[in-house]
C-alpha cells in the first residue's frame, strides 16, 4: 500500500512543480500584454491585473510616429535574423560533417582552434570588427549583422555532437559506393538526420538574432536601418516629456510575437529529435 502512494505522492509534487514553474514563465507575458493594453497615466498609478482599453490607441501611436519606424524595423530584424538562422545552421552543420567524416593532418588542431574562438568574448573584437566593415564599405548596413553568422562555433560544436550520436559512417560510406557526391550525401541525407538539432539552433540562432543589441547599435546609424533592440532602446531614452511607457510595452509585445511564432513552427521537430536520428550501426 505504501508502495503504491509513493509513486502518486511524486507525481503530484512533479505536476505542481511543473504547474508553478509555468506560472513563473507565462506571468511576465501576461503582465507585459496587460501593461500594453494601459495607457501611460494608468501604468503610473501601479501594477493592474486587468488589462485596459489602449492597446489600439498604443499601437497607432507607434505606428504613426515619424520617428520611430516600427514596421521598418520589424522587417529589418526580420531580414536580419532569417539570413542569420539560415546561415548560421547550414554552414555549422556543414563544418561540423566535414569534421566528423573526414580524416585529415590538421583535424585536431582545426577543432582545437574553433574551440578557442568559442571562449573569445565578442567586446573584445568589436574594435577590430568595426575597423574592417569600414574599411570593406560596409558600415551603416544590414550585411555585417549577417555575414559573420556563418561562423559560429558554439553552434558546430552542438552539431558536431549530434552527428557524433546520430550519424554512422557507414552511411556516408555506402552514399560514396552508390556514386553520391558529397554535397548531395550532405544536403539529402546528412541534413535530414540532423533536422531536430537544426530547428534547435536555428530558434536559439534567430532569437539571438533578433535580440543582439551591441553589434547592431555598433554598427547601424540610419533610422531606417536600425532593428528592433536599437528602436526600443531609441523609444525609451526618448524625451522626458514626451516619455510613453504604454508604447515601449507595446513595441515590445509586438517585438516577441515573430519569437513565438518560431518558436512554434519549429518545436514539433524538437520533439520530433526523439524518434528521428540516424541509422544505428
Amino acid at each position: 500500500m505504501k508502495s503504491q502512494k509513493t509513486p502518486r505522492l511524486r507525481t503530484i509534487v512533479a505536476y505542481l512543480v511543473l504547474i508553478l514553474l509555468s506560472f513563473l514563465c507565462l506571468f511576465f507575458f501576461y503582465i507585459l500584454i496587460i501593461n500594453a493594453t494601459r495607457s501611460h497615466a494608468d501604468l503610473q498609478k501601479g501594477f493592474s491585473a486587468l488589462p485596459g482599453g489602449y492597446l489600439l490607441e498604443n499601437l497607432k501611436n507607434v505606428a504613426n510616429d515619424g520617428s520611430f519606424p516600427m514596421f521598418k524595423g520589424i522587417v529589418n530584424s526580420l531580414i536580419v535574423s532569417i539570413s542569420t538562422a539560415a546561415l548560421c545552421t547550414y554552414f555549422s552543420s556543414l563544418t561540423a560533417y566535414g569534421l566528423y567524416a573526414y580524416n585529415f593532418k590538421g583535424k585536431k588542431i582545426a577543432f582545437t582552434f574553433i574551440m578557442a574562438i568559442l571562449v573569445m568574448p565578442t567586446q573584445v573584437t568589436a574594435m577590430g570588427f568595426l575597423r574592417l566593415i569600414t574599411n570593406m564599405g560596409m558600415y551603416d548596413s544590414l550585411l555585417p549583422l549577417i555575414i559573420p553568422s556563418i561562423a559560429s562555433p558554439a553552434v558546430f560544436y552542438f552539431m558536431y555532437s549530434y552527428l557524433q550520436s546520430s550519424l554512422p559512417l557507414s552511411l556516408v560510406e555506402a552514399a560514396r559506393i552508390d556514386g553520391s557526391g558529397e554535397f548531395m550525401t550532405f544536403n539529402r541525407i546528412v541534413l535530414p538526420i540532423m533536422k531536430p538539432a537544426i530547428a534547435v539552433q536555428a530558434i536559439f540562432t534567430f532569437v539571438g538574432a533578433w535580440n543582439n543589441y551591441f553589434v547592431p547599435a555598433l554598427v547601424i546609424q540610419s533610422k531606417d536601418k536600425m532593428t528592433v533592440p536599437i528602436l526600443i532602446a531609441t523609444l525609451r531614452g526618448a524625451d522626458y516629456m514626451n516619455f510613453d511607457m504604454g508604447k515601449i510595452y507595446t513595441m515590445i509585445m509586438v517585438a516577441i510575437v515573430p519569437i513565438i511564432i518560431v518558436y512554434l513552427f519549429l518545436s514539433k521537430y524538437i520533439i520530433a529529435g526523439i524518434t528521428l536520428g540516424g541509422v544505428k550501426e
